[in-house]
Order: structure tokens, then C-alpha cells, then sequence
């Protein structure tokens, strides 16, 4: 985690990120760090629907359509983030931490996260195979992070 802090002041890159299933570990994660405040920016638990749409101004036809977890939802929580937050690398997380939600297109440990840096927009798809809520929070997290600092290279 500190050379990911190091990584990014080094490189001058500043950070954001938008959180659902998550609810704010990953920015805890960033701001436990010293030094963290040379790189974060900003940090949303959009974890309504109605707070996606409100505060990162996700169209509501893109979540009666596709589900608050999909790519298309991923993807525009992070385009939409970036906007507000002008932060170099944006991070969106959605998904379905469990224990209850899961259906079988959509079952618990499916996350998406998209990370937006310049113009270019990736959406990973994401199944973890723990039903343990903590479990997922955790793997999302670390798989974001591993995200974050490729993208920082």
C-alpha cells in the first residue's frame, strides 16, 4: 500500500473513487496511510440506486435495464466520477457482496470495477467464490488495488 502511495505521488497522479458493495473500504484503505492525502481526491458510497443517480448522474434507464450490477452501471459510475472528481485514475465498485442477492445471472461475489484513466474506460468482471460478505469486500478491494497500481505504472 505504500508503494502504491509512493507510486502515485511520484508520478503526480491523483485518485477517486466511487463505491457500492464495498461501502468506503477501499477509500479507508487509501486514507490509512500516511501520505495519503498527496493522491486522494474523493470518495462516494453510492450505495442506493437513487444515489448513483443523483450524485454520479447514472442515467436511470441504465439501471431499470441493465441492474445496478452490470458493466454498463460499472461504467458509467466511473465516467460520470471522473467528471466530478478530475482526478487522474477513477475507480467505480459494484456488485453483490452476499449474503443474500445473488440470483443465478447474478450471483453473490459478481463485482465490477471500472477504472477510468485519460480517455480509456475498463470494466473487470469479477466472481469471487466466498459467500462470506467481509470475504468479498476484502478481494474487491485488493483486486482494485492491484488495478490502481498497474494503471499508475
Amino acid at each position: 500500500m505504500k508503494s502504491l502511495i509512493r507510486t502515485l505521488t511520484k508520478k503526480k497522479l491523483k485518485i477517486s473513487f466511487a463505491e457500492s458493495c464495498t461501502g468506503g473500504l477501499l477509500a479507508s484503505s487509501i486514507t490509512s496511510i500516511s501520505g495519503a492525502s498527496k493522491v486522494f481526491n474523493l470518495g462516494f458510497i453510492t450505495y442506493s440506486n437513487q444515489a448513483k443517480i443523483k450524485v454520479l448522474k447514472v442515467n436511470q434507464n441504465i439501471i431499470k435495464k441493465y441492474g445496478a450490477v452490470s458493466p454498463e452501471c460499472c461504467s458509467a459510475m466511473v465516467k460520470n466520477l471522473s467528471k466530478i472528481s478530475r482526478a487522474n485514475i477513477n475507480v467505480s465498485i459494484t456488485g453483490i457482496a452476499g449474503p443474500k442477492g445473488g440470483t443465478k445471472q447474478k450471483p453473490i461475489g459478481l463485482v465490477y470495477i471500472g477504472l477510468k484513466k485519460g480517455n480509456k474506460i475498463e470494466v473487470n468482471k469479477c466472481l469471487f467464490k466466498s459467500k462470506k460478505r467481509s470475504s468479498i469486500q476484502k478481494a474487491t478491494v485488493k483486486k482494485a488495488l492491484n488495478l490502481i497500481f498497474r494503471a499508475a505504472k
